[in-house]
């Protein structure tokens, strides 16, 4: 599926920019610019959906809607729908790292002026796009809407006619807020414009773009308010089990996800039809996609809803290979990459096979003792995608620095590496990667650029310091470029 190739690993969140968070404006044309000379073919991205508390990506207000964090303030400087005087106003926070609250306070407040500003100017254009996107962007933009109208409170918390959607009070909102949801639906639509021009930029210098979406819906979502028959929720819409994962090394407690679990046998008896447009959605903004939790498409960790952690929770079975049989038939051959990972039984092995889809080989967890580990680089397969590190593990050099002696020399003598090379020592782990059968190698830049554990992006089961790291511009350097890609040139990918 791809060739021996390369990809680098970065969110466009941790892209530098002028205002305060990665954007799809200038600075992301130059990174793909970057990964064009350091002879990468893939850059993978976190899910790009709006953030909700704790502002992870895993936890949107909507699997369709794109995060108006993104949407490049330059750009509608540019086009006079904004002055840069409205941004200097507003404090969007610093280069060194993101403040998801400063963007909260201000970045909608910026993007009311655009749209105040816009004169109805693009209607023509926001009337296709509503309906290329009818499916989604009317019940996003009424649940936004009336979420700021409730004082942004999850929709369980909102009055009960609205809250069950019962038909007249859903007409009656629509009424009522319908100036709010065209502002929702104008940030949409700069959203997606900015994102296609720069996807149409990336292709256009041999870049495909890896898109990540996650199994499940955040439980305050449009997606559960609009669609609660396709989940696990009682008759008054609250959830009667959520997702997680079961205690394991990690986590004593195992992790409480807390998004609601799906009624397959709905799914089912809908022939899949909810999961064929998210995946054809996904297609469409992707030229690759990464499945995040593939092992809950065989079964799934349920957890009673209210639960303090996972401890209490159960295995069920999903009807994954009828799933995927049912988006081949319907969509044909979609580039996915299966995250295979976690605790990872027969049957989920044997379902990834099935599909043909790569699973996801991560360099960290090769090292406990075992020749025969499947995630030393040696014992690598050629259908799969292999890490350094994922968006939650630390960096490499971070890894590294925190383990014993012992287990530092195990790594070298496993990697066949000089421990003493101190420059080099990272880069050489990184060959062996590239080195290896796995078709496609991806690594976090921030192991290219050998940053410690001030670079990590997510620490799992914490809420504290996460999704907040940006890339300093005058790291991008033409050296490193070269670099990286003497590296691809040597290991023939």
């Amino acid at each position: 599926m791809f060739n021996r190739s390369a990809g680098i690993l970065l969110p466009v969140s941790a892209l530098p920019s002028k205002y305060g968070i990665g954007t799809f404006g200038k600075e992301a044309y130059n990174f793909i610019d970057f990964l064009h000379k350091s002879g990468q073919q893939f850059w993978q991205i976190l899910p790009i959906s709006p953030t909700s508390y704790g502002d992870s990506p895993y936890q949107s207000f909507s699997i369709y809607a794109g995060s108006p964090y993104y949407i490049n303030l330059e750009m509608l400087i540019d086009n006079g729908l904004i002055t840069e005087m409205d941004c200097n106003n507003m404090d969007f926070g610093y280069d060194d790292d993101i403040d998801y609250e400063k963007q909260f306070n201000n970045r909608f407040q910026i993007l009311k002026v655009a749209y105040n500003n816009s004169n109805r100017n693009f209607d023509t254009e926001i009337e296709t796009f509503k309906n290329e996107n009818k499916n989604w962007i009317m019940d996003y933009a009424l649940y936004m809407a009336l979420k700021y109208k409730n004082n942004c409170l999850s929709w369980l918390k909102w009055d009960e006619p609205i809250r069950m959607r019962q038909k007249t009070a859903v007409e009656n909102s629509k009424m009522e807020l319908r100036d709010e949801m065209e502002f929702w639906i104008f940030i949409q639509y700069l959203f997606f414009k900015q994102y296609f021009n720069l996807k149409s930029y990336a292709n256009s210098k041999g870049i495909s773009i890896i898109g990540d979406i996650p199994i499940y819906t955040a439980e305050d979502s449009a997606d559960v308010w609009s669609n609660s028959k396709i989940f696990m929720l009682d008759e008054n819409k609250i959830p009667v089990l959520v997702a997680g994962v079961p205690p394991d090394d990690f986590s004593k407690d195992g992790q409480l996800w807390g998004n609601p679990v799906y009624d397959w046998k709905y799914l089912k008896d809908t022939n899949y039809e909810w999961w064929i447009e998210r995946i054809k959605y996904s297609n469409k903004m992707y030229d690759v996609v990464r499945i995040d939790h593939f092992r809950g498409f065989d079964e799934f960790w349920a957890v009673p809803y209210g639960s303090l952690n996972a401890k209490s929770g159960t295995w069920i079975k999903a009807n994954g290979r009828e799933l995927f049989e049912t988006v081949k038939s319907k969509l044909g051959n979609i580039k996915i990459i299966a995250e295979d990972l976690g605790i990872i039984t027969d049957s989920v092995t044997n379902l990834r096979k099935y599909t043909g889809y790569p699973g996801m080989k991560v360099l960290q967890f090769a090292f406990n003792g075992n020749p025969k580990n499947p995630y030393l680089p040696v014992n690598y397969e050629e259908n799969c995608a292999a890490y350094t590190g994922t968006h939650d593990n630390d960096t490499l050099k971070g890894w590294f620095e925190k383990l014993s002696d012992n287990e530092k020399h195990y790594v070298a003598h496993s990697l066949n590496i000089n421990i003493e090379e101190t420059n080099n020592f990272y880069y050489s782990i990184i060959k062996a990667l590239y080195n290896s059968k796995a078709d496609i190698c991806i690594v976090p830049l921030q192991d290219f650029m050998c940053l410690g554990s001030e670079g990590r992006i997510n620490t799992p089961s914490t809420v504290e310091d996460n999704w907040r790291f940006r890339v300093n511009k005058n790291m991008l350097t033409d050296d490193l470029a070269e670099k990286i890609r003497n590296m691809v040139m040597e290991s023939n990918r």
